[in-house]
């Protein structure tokens, strides 16, 4: 019988071995969901195997992302500065960023080109699929599983899909559009990261991988059956699920070695878990802390974290007072009083934001200091959550190795491709492409150390 991710220490937190969300399971009861023919939405996807002395093999110095995507926005008013270039006057949120302003790069003007569909466009902040409110929407793969396919095999979790105060919406996507659902606890993330298991629980997890193997093998042979039978367009996508069987089957073979390797020993203890969402930014911290011990430990090298505050009721706040829920304030109608409580809030985003920069600078990774080879992209979806406009993203780029202390600044009417940021951030991470979504190159002004 599966084992719940929740409770198994050797399951993975919703990185390789938490199941994707699936239109269409079969097999519940045998250790591995599968769709047919769509294999990889049940499996988020690991990497082909990064060949030795490449920039991303493993003799390369690891580079990492972390992508942050807040849903509800930020007072683009208070956020954005005035003028541009690199010496410009730091806007009052980023004003609390300022010990660490050679160390960001600040963008405006850029959003992803034909993105729309209010509050589900946070599911595009990582993808840029157009037009997601629309009934025949599929999601396309997610910056942060791109980077997973191609070298998410030389850690032991491809990738980590987090969240705060939601276990539905996700900012990662497969290949064919489905969502990997974040995990909101971090207690439980934790233990996946560095509590080991019993050798009784090694070796089942190993028996499980390898039942994976022979259900794959098992359902490949009905499926060929079936190729003389089934229309022209239905064969052309099992020949494309044979090639994704083909695919996990290797996947499965990479995650069976990591099995048996000791996992990293940290000194921190096993977070607690707030269990009022109104302690919000506990719940942040806990998860920045967290995907910082996963960088220190070369766990894994992409992780995103969706801030949502969908359904969060008014925040627990040491140095304000909140009286409304989080998403109805970002509906504020230009209220003053509705407007001061969310610069309170987003001064508290900002703050831990500054918090985490200055911890990884703090952290060496050989030479380097942590922060050089980590990426920090911090952004939303809303240009203006109150008005519903998915143009004119506050976006933030942190650390990587990139020159910062800069306001790129583009044109707020007809905005500049954000894919073009996530293609740099794609080379920067030693992949070879000149394409995301719907970029039209590498991003502008944005050069290396």
């Amino acid at each position: 019988m599966k084992s719940s991710p929740r409770t198994n220490a050797n399951a993975g937190p919703f990185v390789s071995t938490r199941r994707a969300l699936s239109r269409r399971q079969l097999l519940r009861n045998t250790g591995i969901a599968m769709s047919l023919p769509f294999l990889e939405s049940t499996l988020p996807a690991f990497a082909n195997a990064a060949q030795a002395g490449s920039p991303t093999g493993p003799d390369a110095k690891p580079r990492r992302m972390l992508a942050i995507c807040n849903n509800l926005g930020l007072l683009t008013d208070q956020f954005f500065p005035q003028n541009a270039g690199r010496d410009y006057t730091l806007s009052p949120y980023l004003e609390v960023l300022k010990a660490h302003q050679d160390d960001f790069t600040v963008f405006s003007g850029v959003s992803h080109p034909n993105v729309d569909g209010s509050h589900a466009s946070d599911k595009c902040f990582l993808t840029a699929a157009p037009h997601p409110g629309s009934g025949a929407f599929r999601n396309t793969i997610s910056l942060d599983q791109h980077i997973a396919e191609h070298i998410g095999i030389l850690t032991r979790f491809p990738s980590l899909t987090l969240g705060v105060n939601t276990r539905i919406r996700s900012l990662s996507w497969t290949g064919t559009g489905v969502a990997i659902p974040p995990e909101d606890k971090a207690a439980e993330v934790f233990k996946q990261l560095f509590l080991q298991g019993s050798s009784e629980q090694i070796a089942e997890q190993i028996r499980k991988l390898d039942t994976g193997r022979s259900i794959l093998d098992t359902l490949a042979a009905q499926a060929k059956r079936l190729q003389d039978s089934v229309t022209a367009r239905d064969r052309d996508r099992l020949d494309q699920y044979f090639t994704s069987v083909r695919d996990l089957e290797r996947r499965l073979q990479a995650s069976r070695g990591w099995e048996d390797k000791p996992k990293p020993v940290v000194s921190a203890p096993v977070p607690i878990d707030p269990a009022n969402p109104a302690a919000y930014m506990d719940k942040v911290k806990i998860m920045y802390d967290l995907a910082r011990l996963a960088f220190e430990t070369d766990s894994t090298r992409a992780i995103t974290l969706m801030l949502d505050g969908m359904e969060t009721p008014p925040l627990e706040l040491a140095d304000a007072d909140i009286n409304d829920g989080y998403h109805n304030l970002s509906h504020h109608g230009k209220s003053e009083a509705k407007r001061s409580q969310l610069q309170a809030i987003d001064h508290w985003h900002m703050k831990l934001l500054g918090n985490l920069i200055g911890e990884l600078k703090t952290i060496s990774d050989g030479e380097d200091k942590l922060l050089d080879r980590t990426m920090i992209l911090y952004g939303s979806n809303f240009g203006d959550a109150n008005a519903h406009t998915c143009f004119n993203l506050p976006t933030i780029l942190a650390g990587g190795g990139f020159k910062h202390g800069q306001h790129l600044a583009f044109d707020k009417d007809r905005n500049y491709p954000l894919p073009n940021l996530y293609v740099s951030m794609l080379q920067r991470m030693g992949i070879e492409t000149d394409k995301f979504a719907s970029s039209t190159g590498t991003m502008r002004g944005l050069e290396l150390v």
